[in-house]
């Protein structure tokens, strides 16, 4: 595991008002709570993931 890069999201924003499929992104990454965090690896697919999601949450590398 050490070539394993990860990242740590943090939900600072509600969905509510917000489209359905967002809502469905962030519990996809984990999220479900305001100042929910959650560790994930760094791939291609979690980073597009957060790229739709970038208004509510907070990334650290």
């Amino acid at each position: 595991m050490a070539g394993k890069k990860t990242i740590k999201v943090t939900q600072v924003r509600s969905p509510i008002g917000h489209p359905k499929d967002q809502r469905a992104t962030l519990i996809g990454l984990g999220l479900n709570k305001m100042s929910k965090v959650s560790v994930l690896e760094d791939t291609p697919s979690i980073r597009g993931m957060i790229a739709k999601v970038a208004h509510l949450v907070k990334v650290e590398e």
